[in-house]
């Protein structure tokens, strides 16, 4: 069946950016960006109001539809809302399925088709699939009780990739919150397990910093720290290993990259990930963070990482610290001031020693990496059975799309 055969298609429409009243209400506007997250989209960042919904009327979606991302890098991403929403320009979407039709089948095949739409697309600079060629796309539709069998298996699937990703996120908050109280606060626990400042711990004016810090605390800069040291470009040999660019770091999700050996490798696949490290995208404006703790051998073998990377080696006691602070609000916006350049604004090492921070006392430090590191652990653990999922989902998609799986009968 042709998809216009499938469901009602849409093409997305902006409402007037003149009128401030048609944006900041509680209607999901999903852009590009959304679709990279997949599945069933639950995690916005633009909304529209009523008003902004009923000025493109012609144009929104309400009930299950399926989201197609048609033009440039973003070809062929592809994701499910599931209520009302409104999409732009650059997304076209099957709404209003037919009686016959699994929406999420739908999804799925798709989801398996991203070089196919590039290719029809035409390969040019800015790739793009108007409606009147995406109307026109074929799907092989089995009968209806094949597709929700086809569905029935891929779903848990991706329903636990997101509940780990829900989870990771919720450990990541509860970490944020901890790290806020201990070190930003300072009322970490005192020897008598009180809140340090608030019960009166002593403090100093740090000339450095300019503020005050708890006595007996340092300061260093991220550079020259005894806390954590720059890990320079160079890797091992290997056979063959996957390249992560920053690009494929997105929150808790690692995409993997392209599989490469160590004699064809280009230039900047030379960072080497290694246990008890931080990491981040050196890049303005790009927030991708990368901690590698103890129990880390399955992604040490299967990695190498790009040198837009900056690499910190930690010890076990600093490393919950350094996550932390590296994940922290105030260590991006510090990054992107002091971020600089002609066509690709980023920061180097002489600006990152500009960064300065206090260093806790060894038993501080000590005591917060008994708590924090086993969640750190957790939360690459949690990665790495996404990473399990992934690929199972991945294998089993295409064999039963093509019908290479045989169902028995109940």
């Amino acid at each position: 069946m042709k998809i216009k055969d499938i469901g009602k298609t849409i093409t997305g429409k902006t409402p007037s950016t003149k009128i401030l009243d048609f944006f900041g209400g509680n209607i999901p506007f999903v852009t590009p960006e959304d679709l990279t997250q997949g599945f069933i989209l639950n995690n916005f960042k633009r909304f529209i109001s009523e008003n902004g919904y009923k000025s493109i009327k012609n144009n929104t979606l309400d009930g299950i539809s399926v989201l197609v991302g048609c033009i440039g890098s973003d070809m062929g991403n592809v994701a499910i809302t599931t209520g009302k929403c409104a999409t732009n320009q650059q997304i076209n979407a099957i709404t209003n399925f037919s009686n016959d039709v699994n929406p999420f089948y739908v999804y799925y095949y798709l989801s398996n088709q991203k070089k196919y739409l590039r290719q029809i697309a035409g390969m040019t600079t800015t790739p793009i699939l108007p409606k009147s060629i995406f109307d026109e796309i074929d799907i092989p539709i089995f009968e209806k009780s094949i597709q929700d069998k086809i569905v029935g298996i891929l779903i848990p699937i991706d329903r636990k990739i997101k509940n780990n990703l829900y989870i990771n996120e919720v450990l990541k908050s509860y970490l944020n919150t901890l790290y806020e109280y201990w070190f930003l606060q300072y009322d970490f626990p005192n020897e008598n397990g009180k809140p340090y400042k608030s019960s009166g711990g002593k403090m100093v004016w740090n000339e450095e910093l300019k503020r005050e810090i708890p006595e007996g605390w340092k300061v260093d800069n991220l550079m020259e720290s005894s806390l954590c040291g720059d890990i320079k470009a160079g890797v091992d040999y290997f056979e063959t290993k996957n390249y992560l660019p920053t690009a494929n770091i997105n929150g808790e999700e690692i995409t993997d990259g392209e599989y490469i050996s160590f004699d064809n490798r280009e230039s900047r696949a030379n960072m080497q990930p290694v246990k008890n490290s931080v990491w981040f995208a050196k890049m303005k404006n790009s927030i991708k963070h990368l901690t590698i703790p103890e129990n880390s051998d399955w992604f040490i073998s299967k990695y190498i990482l790009s040198t837009g990377f900056q690499g910190l080696k930690c010890s076990a006691d600093s490393l919950a610290y350094i996550h932390c602070l590296i994940n922290s609000d105030w260590f991006e916006k510090y990054k992107d001031v002091l971020s600089h350049g002609a066509t690709q604004e980023s920061v180097n090492n002489e600006d990152l020693k500009n960064i300065k921070f206090a260093v806790p006392t060894q038993e501080i430090l000590k005591r917060f990496a008994e708590i924090v590191n086993p969640i750190i652990e957790k939360k690459f653990q949690i990665i790495k059975e996404n990473q399990e999922l992934v690929s199972l989902r991945d294998f089993l998609l295409p064999l039963l799309m093509n019908g290479q799986v045989k169902f028995k009968d109940n």
